[in-house]
């Protein structure tokens, strides 16, 4: 496993992180016993950081995560291992409407109530990392809540403070990495969704921002496992993602992804993972882990040789602007 540094912070991050979405819920059927193996075995082959959310089975990923942390602890393997969770806006419309007010949705009270669930769902007395599960334009101007969470801070409950960004906004965070708000941006980026190389990246490094990435495989679909039939139960939210026709107009473009690394002898997966890693103010990729298998081939990735200028030039040209991917064509 290869380490970098997590912007300017005191921490040096492996590559892969363990994405705990899937053990969590959502995703269809999960297994606990899967769930604690695949933990183990990333943390085992040198992954360092976790990420997940209250929102992850409402708390049941983070309860597995202190679990495990707790058993490696008591066996004696005390490896630091770096938690990062995330705390949603109080109930309301999501995303969040121009119209919505931070002190609101993410009041004192309620940042304060919820910081507490997040601490004994993970059983510990500080969040490595309390990113705000998205955001809004809206609230640049009077950004409150980061009030609030240096406070929070400065309590000792919790360490360093992000933002999750919002999927069709993802640049609003730009001027609040300038204002030296926030610590760490947790930012979709892809072969497809290359849109956070034209600036995010840029000044997440020049801010010292640790950046996380999430949707690397987008959801799934850049591992090139899908075909233009692939359904999903009714419990795994890509039937959502994938309604309609999403499915086959991706898998023609995955195709297409297909066709350039072709004598790359890299799968589809490990390219994916391989570009973002490709851009230098990227801290770490968090791609969801759901077994010992995924977290073999997940974690191995960062051991392998990085791409080719040529095939990374290539690959670019597959950026996908596909606006508003859950609203309709």
């Amino acid at each position: 496993m290869n380490y970098r540094k997590f912007g300017k912070h005191d921490f040096t991050t492996s590559e892969i992180g363990f994405g705990a979405w899937a053990i969590g819920g959502g995703w269809g059927a999960q297994d606990d016993n899967e769930s604690l193996a695949a933990l183990n075995h990333a943390l085992d082959l040198g992954c360092n950081f976790i990420d997940t959310a209250a929102g992850y089975g409402n708390g049941r990923s983070e309860r597995l995560i202190g679990q495990v942390l707790r058993e490696r602890q008591a066996a004696g393997k005390t490896e630091p291992v770096f938690v990062a969770t995330k705390t949603p806006p109080a109930d309301g419309e999501w995303p969040p409407s121009p119209y919505c007010r931070a002190d609101e949705r993410y009041s004192e009270f309620y940042l304060r109530e919820n910081i507490a669930e997040r601490l004994e769902a993970l059983g510990t007395d500080k969040i490595d990392l309390l990113q705000l599960h998205t955001w809004t334009r809206a609230w640049n101007r009077n950004p409150t809540p980061f009030k609030i969470l240096r406070e929070i801070q400065a309590e000792g409950k919790v360490g360093l403070i992000g933002i999750s960004t919002p999927e069709h906004d993802q640049n609003s965070v730009i001027d609040l990495m300038r204002g030296g708000l926030i610590d760490s941006v947790q930012v979709i980026y892809n072969l497809f969704e290359q849109e956070p190389a034209a600036e995010l990246l840029d000044v997440a490094a020049e801010c010292g921002v640790g950046v996380i990435v999430r949707v690397a495989f987008d959801e799934g679909a850049l591992t090139g496992k899908f075909t233009s039939d692939t359904t999903f139960a009714d419990d795994d939210f890509r039937s959502r993602y994938f309604a309609g026709d999403r499915i086959e107009r991706t898998v023609k473009r995955v195709e297409a992804i297909k066709e350039d690394i072709t004598g790359s002898g890299l799968t589809m997966a490990q390219i994916a993972l391989k570009f973002v890693l490709a851009h230098p103010a990227v801290s770490l990729v968090i791609p969801g882990m759901r077994n010992v298998a995924q977290a073999e081939a997940n974690c191995g990735v960062s051991n392998l040789p990085d791409l080719e200028p040529e095939l990374l030039d290539q690959l670019r040209r597959h950026n996908w602007r596909r606006a508003f991917w859950y609203g309709g064509k």
